[in-house]
């Protein structure tokens, strides 16, 4: 590991104007290339104190051995050069997206003397028209198959194309007036590449011409009793409309535009552009990267435009890009690209209408890209026996931990506070020994408080079970000792006054199976199960808070850790300092992905309680009134509101409600005190009390 003040250049000698500067590691490999406004700024950034430093630069400016630069005169010329020098050196500590797949183009090659539509793949090539991508060749081969019957231009190979000149006879799709047919001369060759041309403009977006044309060409065919030539041309617009049907109207203004969207996570980032040209999806493509650098996401949309555009000129680089935030630079960036094109490009964010619901969609496809991702990540078996040998190298485990269970807090400003545990065997989740808690021990927000609880709570299940099947005796405790926290009798429930299970956990809450540790025929329950690692969402207080409740119940055989997730540490109970396991480690993988699992499963439960909650209804504290009785109620009436200013007389008059039913809802409704008007969040609007708002 290197020292940067070993390589650290003086101030003065780094200009104050724009450049691009690289950092060379100690056998003279590029490792980072990055641009500045101001390179004697830029630069002096790396070399402060490393504590100040992302983790990731630090782990940049250790490896790296020296630093030099190149001075250029605009922010522009910055721009190209660092994506040129990213492309050459390969930087490892630059974002580099990445796809496990070649996308398909529809290309025109109109470099040749008779233009060829087909398929490619690769490279794009000098002279040569393309359209998409495409998520699938199918899909080309489907639109172009239409398209032929009204632009017959020429798909057959350059093998087949000279057996055909030479023994004077076309292939099949000449005979079936799907191609031209200019190996035996049928067409010229301006004649063909007109052609070719025309189908290039239709698909650019400019439909709207040769639909009409054709349509008149059909009316005017049938006024001159010309039928057959009526019908063609009748079946060739049919064609031409099918082919735009494949690609939908998302934008009514006929837009060319890329929209471009980014999820992403602590380590990773999927990348997803729509291509819209003439109002339509032409086509789609998505990226995956790692961030091995500390970037954010206007980085990365930066790192994707120069990706995206860095070889393209003209039309393929849009009218107007759509981006989720903007680079740092964003004038620079779009005079790179309006340089590119030849004409103004817009980059903005979308803020209404219909290009903000696109970008919502493209978001959503991000989404999934990288959960996909991930999931796909996660299915190798190699990568996951990887990943439990480093977590065991890691925490200093004798085995690779096969079960491991997570915990999380959720509440929402101290109010509905609940917990999650999920649980991944083998590297894989095990959702149906998920279990969700409520905090039923103190009232508050206390998350270090909750991890100790819900700890105790489910360990004690576990020696209990162990307790029941004949693998674990709790000794007597010796004279003058408290009792041990399994042998606590059950405290009364707050509300109910009766006794809980020895947990302290309200059975219809977490486990709708009962409370006895057995399935129905038997079995152990998900409880007998002990985890060889237990991971809990934070940092040294939770992770202390959870090893103080197992020691508590003498349960010293379980490793805990911790993950918190600003910098992705892992916290051991008892060290003063995190572990930090490499960023492209698969065992930090696992560990962020059971954390966000368990973060997940949390988050819903507080949230279905949350919305319970708001839903309930004092007629649900009624005896013997169902939901049907309940909805009849409400519906004579038309609100709780007006239902508890009805009289018991009144009440009597709904079909099915007797006077004893009608006096025990008008109790009811007395006892309980009115509901705080709801309010619309999105306008601050009071909302009346004019649904019932039961559940």
């Amino acid at each position: 590991m290197a020292d940067p003040s070993s390589y650290r250049p003086s101030p003065g000698q780094i200009p104050d104007s724009p450049g691009v500067y690289k950092f060379r590691d100690e056998h003279r490999r590029v490792i980072y290339v990055g641009k500045a406004k101001n390179l004697r700024q830029r630069v002096a950034s790396y070399f402060q104190d490393l504590a100040h430093l992302h983790p990731r630069t630090r782990t940049m400016v250790t490896t790296a051995a020296s630093v030099e630069w190149t001075v250029v005169s605009t922010e522009v010329e910055a721009l190209q050069l660092e994506y040129t020098w990213i492309k050459e050196f390969d930087p490892r500590f630059n974002v580099k997206y990445r796809d496990d797949k070649s996308y398909p183009y529809l290309a025109v090659t109109l470099n040749e003397e008779f233009p060829r539509v087909q398929v490619m793949r690769g490279a794009k090539k000098k002279g040569v028209r393309y359209f998409g991508p495409y998520g699938h060749a199918w899909a080309i081969r489907e639109t172009v198959d239409l398209m032929l019957r009204v632009f017959p231009v020429r798909t057959c190979s350059a093998g087949v194309f000279k057996n055909a000149a030479r023994t004077g006879r076309p292939c099949l799709l000449g005979y079936i007036d799907k191609c031209s047919a200019p190996c035996v001369g049928r067409v010229t060759p301006e004649e063909h590449r007109a052609l070719a041309e025309d189908f290039c403009d239709f698909m650019a977006g400019r439909t709207g011409t040769y639909i009409r044309r054709l349509e008149k060409d059909m009316m005017q065919a049938a006024e001159e009793m010309e039928y057959e030539r009526a019908a063609r041309l009748r079946d060739d617009a049919g064609a031409l409309k099918r082919a735009m049907e494949k690609s939908a109207v998302v934008l009514a203004d006929a837009t060319d535009a890329d929209l471009i969207a980014v999820a992403e996570d602590e380590l990773e980032a999927a990348l997803q552009i729509f291509h819209v040209r003439g109002g339509r999806v032409r086509g789609q493509r998505g990226w995956v990267t790692d961030k091995v650098e500390a970037v954010d996401t206007a980085g990365l949309v930066e790192h994707a435009l120069q990706q995206l555009y860095g070889e393209e000129r003209g039309d393929a680089v849009p009218k107007e890009v759509l981006v989720p935030a903007l680079p740092e630079d964003t004038e620079a960036v779009s005079q790179w690209l309006a340089e590119r094109r030849g004409a103004q490009v817009s980059l903005r964010i979308p803020q209404r209408g219909d290009k903000k619901d696109l970008m919502t969609t493209v978001q959503r496809n991000a989404q999934q890209a990288l959960g996909l991702h991930k999931t796909k990540r996660a299915s190798d078996l190699t990568t996951r026996s990887r990943a439990l040998e480093e977590i065991a190298e890691a925490l200093g485990l004798d085995a690779a931990p096969l079960r491991i269970e997570c915990y999380d807090i959720s509440h929402l400003q101290g109010d509905d506070v609940v917990a999650s545990m999920v649980v991944f065997e083998d590297g894989l989740a095990r959702k149906s020994e998920y279990r969700r808690f409520q905090i039923k021990g103190f009232e508050g927000q206390d998350d270090v408080r909750s991890m100790h609880e819900v700890i105790g709570r489910r360990f004690k299940r576990y020696l209990q079970e162990k307790e029941r099947t004949g693998e674990w005796e709790q000794p007597p405790p010796a004279s003058g000792e408290a009792p041990h926290p399994a042998q606590v009798p059950p405290a009364p429930h707050p509300a109910q006054g009766a006794p809980l299970p020895a947990d302290g956990t309200d059975p219809r809450d977490t486990d709708p199976r009962g409370d006895d540790g057995r399935e129905d025929d038997g079995r152990p329950k998900r409880f007998a199960y002990p985890p060889q690692l237990v991971v809990v969402d934070g940092g040294q207080p939770q992770v202390a808070a959870a090893r103080r409740a197992l020691d508590e119940l003498g349960i010293d055989d379980i490793a805990v850790c911790g993950l918190a997730k600003r910098l992705e540490e892992v916290w051991l109970p008892d060290d003063d300092d995190p572990v930090v396991l490499p960023r492209s480690s698969e065992g930090l993988y696992l560990l962020q992905r059971v954390r966000d699992e368990a973060h997940r499963f949390a988050i819903t439960y507080q949230r279905s309680k949350r919305a319970k909650r708001i839903r309930s209804s004092p007629l649900d504290d009624v005896a013997g009134l169902g939901e049907t009785r309940k909805q009849a109620l409400i519906k004579h009436f038309g609100s709780v509101k007006k239902l508890r200013q009805a009289t018991i007389e009144e009440i009597c008059q709904v079909p099915g409600i007797g006077r004893r039913t009608a006096e025990s809802v008008a109790a009811a409704l007395a006892s309980a005190a009115p509901a705080a008007p709801a309010v619309n969040t999105a306008t601050g609007e009071i909302m009346e009390e004019d649904d019932g708002g039961t559940s």
